[in-house]
């Protein structure tokens, strides 16, 4: 088979729509160039260096083909391995030797991966609101647009407090009540079935904000009202509870979107602790370690629903369809409408057709980034906010 050499490798930030989106091309010497997404939001510098200053060097010259190969030699190169910085970088590379394989095969993705599974991807999307009205407002809106499937939130994660009992000279942070949320996540998953019924599945995202304990009360009070998942109910570092809400609900269970270790979902896959596994791609190091991961999930019978947030690209996007449009256990694809600045950077980043997606049918993953358009919007350093989540005693907790 005839080389591809690797030429260049570029990685850029640009932030259309208030996030950081970090991007990577890799130019070869076929005149062939795939794209890939590397969004790490709260650290793009630190993707983009290790991009610049430590995979380009490290992979100039060499065949483009030998993805598995390069994969290996990438993670392994800086010694310590996996975590979300080297992990996105590698991933940007990854994806972008994909869509080169693609390009030159003349074949979509998920067709280079062995064809589809499905017609078509489920999607869900989220609602949110203060009140239970402006929720229902929201809800309503989605099941209009053909949405089965709607992740309902009140307020920010964990809430909006009305009755915190705060400090007299409380630390600066994002303050929310964890006895507060839980009465209204309960209360708003009553209302919901009472007004809906059956209509829709609901989600819901509890994003690490409970303690343990508190977290298996939760999925005990929800079990009444079927949820079709209750998302990161315990953080990566409390996994082990696992195994004790296990013995007393069963609520389904999605947890992954920090994982970045194989070791962090191996055990609770091969125990079937999870229900489903919300990896985001980028963070696990692309489609090269999705393919493998997706592999083990449906030897346990684990569904998939990988992360899709909106400090993504549309090339991440597209990725996420195509692993979903092959992958058969592939449950779920998350969606959050691409707003007008980012739609110009990435134009033909996939969009939702009455609650589904469908397949992307040009030759590789079939999204690229306009990058005269991505010039006009330069990426922006400035402090996370809001992962600075804090008790009513102003004790730091996990965001």
């Amino acid at each position: 088979m005839k080389s591809t050499l690797i030429t260049d490798i570029e990685c850029f930030v640009t932030c259309p729509d208030g996030y950081n989106l970090v991007v990577v091309k890799v130019l070869t010497d076929s005149d062939v160039f795939g794209w890939g997404c590397a969004t790490f939001q709260q650290r793009p510098l630190a993707v983009k260096t290790v991009v610049d200053e430590y995979l380009r060097p490290l992979l100039k010259g060499r065949d483009a083909n030998n993805i598995e190969d390069l994969w290996q030699m990438m993670m392994v190169n800086s010694y310590w391995r996996n975590g979300p910085i080297i992990n996105n970088a590698i991933a940007g590379v990854d994806m972008a030797l994909w869509d080169i394989k693609g390009k030159l095969a003349n074949m979509p993705l998920y067709q280079l991966l062995g064809g589809k599974s499905k017609d078509a991807i489920a999607v869900y999307t989220h609602a949110s609101g203060d009140t239970m009205d402006g929720l229902c407002k929201h809800v309503d809106a989605l099941l209009a647009k053909g949405y089965r499937h709607i992740r309902c939130q009140l307020g920010f994660y964990g809430g909006i407090p009305a009755n915190m009992h705060a400090t007299k000279n409380p630390t600066p942070g994002d303050y929310y009540d964890q006895d507060e949320y839980t009465a209204n996540t309960v209360a708003m998953f009553k209302a919901l079935r009472e007004r809906y019924g059956n209509r829709f599945h609901i989600l819901h995202d509890v994003h690490e904000r409970l303690f343990p304990p508190q977290a298996i009360q939760l999925a005990k009070a929800l079990e009444p009202y079927m949820p079709y998942w209750v998302e990161d109910i315990f953080s990566p570092e409390q996994s082990g509870w696992l195994s004790n809400l296990r013995a007393q609900s069963c609520v389904p269970v999605a947890l992954g979107e920090l994982f970045v270790n194989p070791n962090e979902w191996r055990d609770l896959i091969v125990n079937r602790q999870v229900d489903f596994i919300r990896c985001h791609v980028s963070d696990i190091g692309g489609i090269t370690p999705a393919l493998k991961l997706g592999a083990l999930c449906q030897a346990f019978g684990v569904r998939i629903g990988w992360h899709g947030p909106p400090d993504m690209t549309g090339i991440g996007v597209a990725v996420n369809t195509h692993l979903n449009i092959h992958l058969h256990n592939a449950a779920i694809q998350e969606y959050t409408a691409c707003p007008a600045n980012t739609r110009k950077v990435f134009p033909d980043a996939p969009q939702p057709e009455d609650g589904y997606i469908y397949p992307i049918d040009r030759p590789g993953i079939g999204v690229g980034c306009d990058e005269q358009a991505a010039k006009q919007f330069p990426g922006v350093n400035n402090v996370t906010e809001w992962t600075q989540a804090r008790l009513p005693n102003g004790a730091i907790h996990l965001p």
